[in-house]
C-alpha cells in the first residue's frame, strides 16, 4: 500500500525516540483529576496537573456543568454564527470581560485556538509582532500564521525587546505578546518593563495568561493583576482548561473592537463548534469560586515554599520563580524518563519533559503545586524524590 513506506520510516523514528529517552507514553488514569489519583490500580499522589486551586471536580462545578446539560443540552451542532449561540454563551463572555476589566471576550474551544486565531486577523505585513523566545507552541504557531514582520526576543531580555521594537519603529501597528507564566520555567513575564517599552514605541501588549489566571494576584486575576499592571494589557488570552475547573475552553478578552473583529475573521472561532454549553456554565462557576478563593490561594503558596525548599535543601536544582510551577533540572532526557518510572513505583505521578517540548540539554521533570495537596502528600513527594536521586546518582 502507499502508506507502507510512510509507516516503515515512522518506526524507525519511533524506535529512535525511545533509544534517547525522547518517547511520550500515555499513562491511563482510572480515577476523577484530583491530587490523589489512581494509575495502574494503585493509589498515586499527582504532581503534574494544572488543578493549581484544586478546583478540577470541584462539586459545584461539577453541579453547575450537570445543570448546564440538563437546561443547555449537549451540543449545538454548529459555529457560533450560524447557529451555535445560546445566551449562556453570552453570559459567559461578560463575566470574563468584566473579570479582566476588558471590553469583551469570545470564547474558543482551546486557549490553543485563541492564540491560532488571534494574530493573523489583526496584523498584517505592514505589523510586528515582537514574542519571547519561550512563548508557547500556540503562540508560535498563531505568529507562523500571521503576515506580520516577526520579532523574537531573547527571554524576558528588555535591552533584546528595546532592540527589537527599534528595529520595528516603522511599521503600523506593532504588538509584544508574551505567556505571562512561562509554563515549563513557572517565572513570570516581565510585565511592567514591557508595558513602560510598549508606551515608549506605540506598541500594544497582550498575554497568554493559561497559567496565571485564577491563582495568581489578590482576586486570581492572574499574572497582570499580580504584577499591578492589568489595566495596561490590551489582549488577554486564557483557559478554563486549567485552574479554572481543568475542563476545556479557551477565551480572549480585549477592546470590544478587537473581540467584535474576531468574531468576524478569527478562523478557529469561525470554523469550530460552539464550547459545549456545560463547560461554558461550569467556567462561569469556576471563576466564581476563583474570585473569592484568598485561603485556597494562601495554601498554594504555603505549599509551594514547603516543597520547593524541601527539594533545593536536598540538593536539586529547580528553576528560580513566584509561581507553583517548579522544574527540577535534570539535564538528560533519560534520566528524566528514569526518574518519572521510579518515582511512580514510589507513588508519586510526574512526567519527565525532554525535547521538543524544552530545549536539548533542558530536561526535567516539571512539578505542579495544587491547595489540594496535603503536608503528607508533600512530604511523600520529598522522600521520594530524594530516594530516587541519590539512587540515580542526580544527588550525591
Amino acid at each position: 500500500m502507499p502508506a507502507d513506506d510512510i509507516n516503515a520510516f515512522l518506526r524507525t523514528q519511533l524506535d529512535d525516540l525511545k533509544t534517547k529517552g525522547l518517547y511520550k507514553a500515555e499513562r491511563r488514569i482510572s480515577s476523577p483529576q484530583m491530587s490523589g489519583i489512581t494509575v495502574n490500580g494503585a493509589e498515586v499522589v499527582n504532581f503534574c496537573a494544572n488543578n493549581y486551586l484544586g478546583l478540577a471536580n470541584h462539586p459545584e462545578i461539577v453541579s453547575a456543568a450537570q445543570d448546564g446539560l440538563k437546561e443547555w443540552g449537549y451540543g449545538l451542532s454548529s459555529v457560533r454564527f450560524i447557529c451555535g449561540t445560546q445566551d449562556i454563551h453570552k453570559r459567559c463572555e461578560q463575566q470574563i470581560a468584566r473579570f479582566f476589566g476588558k471590553g469583551d471576550s469570545i470564547l474558543y474551544i482551546s486557549c490553543f485556538d485563541s492564540n491560532g486565531g488571534l494574530f493573523e486577523p489583526l496584523l498584517t505585513e505592514q505589523d510586528a509582532i515582537l514574542s519571547d523566545e519561550l512563548n508557547h507552541a500556540s503562540i508560535i504557531d498563531g505568529v507562523r500564521l500571521c503576515k506580520a514582520q516577526r520579532f523574537r526576543y531573547k527571554h524576558n531580555d528588555m535591552a533584546d525587546l528595546k532592540a527589537k521594537l527599534e528595529e520595528a519603529k516603522n511599521c503600523r501597528f506593532k504588538m509584544i505578546f508574551t505567556d505571562s507564566v512561562f509554563s515549563m520555567d513557572g517565572d513570570l513575564a516581565k510585565l511592567p518593563d514591557i508595558c513602560q517599552l510598549a508606551d515608549q514605541y506605540k506598541a500594544a501588549v497582550g498575554i497568554d495568561d493559561c497559567h496565571a489566571t485564577g491563582h495568581l494576584g489578590a482576586t486570581g486575576r492572574g499574572g497582570a493583576e499580580e504584577l499591578g499592571v492589568l489595566d495596561r494589557i490590551d489582549v488577554i488570552t486564557g483557559t478554563l482548561g486549567k485552574t479554572l475547573g481543568g475542563a476545556s475552553g479557551g477565551f480572549t478578552a480585549a477592546s470590544a473592537e478587537i473581540v467584535d473583529w474576531l468574531r468576524n475573521r478569527s478562523r478557529p472561532y469561525l470554523f469550530s463548534n460552539s464550547v459545549p454549553p456545560s463547560l461554558v456554565a461550569a467556567g462561569m462557576k469556576a471563576l466564581e469560586l476563583a474570585e473569592s478563593a484568598t485561603e485556597l490561594r494562601a495554601k498554594l503558596k504555603a505549599n509551594t515554599a514547603r516543597l520547593r525548599g524541601a527539594l533545593e535543601a536536598a540538593g536539586f536544582t529547580i528553576k528560580p520563580g513566584p509561581t507553583p510551577i517548579l522544574p527540577v533540572m535534570l539535564g538528560d532526557a533519560a534520566v528524566a524518563t528514569n526518574m518519572a518510572n521510579e518515582l511512580l513505583k514510589r507513588g508519586i505521578y510526574v512526567i519527565g519533559f525532554s525535547y521538543p517540548v524544552v530545549p536539548h540539554g533542558q530536561a526535567r521533570i516539571r512539578m505542579q503545586v495544587s491547595a489540594a495537596h496535603t503536608p503528607e502528600q508533600i512530604d511523600r513527594a520529598i522522600a521520594a524524590f530524594t530516594e530516587v536521586g541519590k539512587q540515580l546518582g542526580v544527588l550525591k
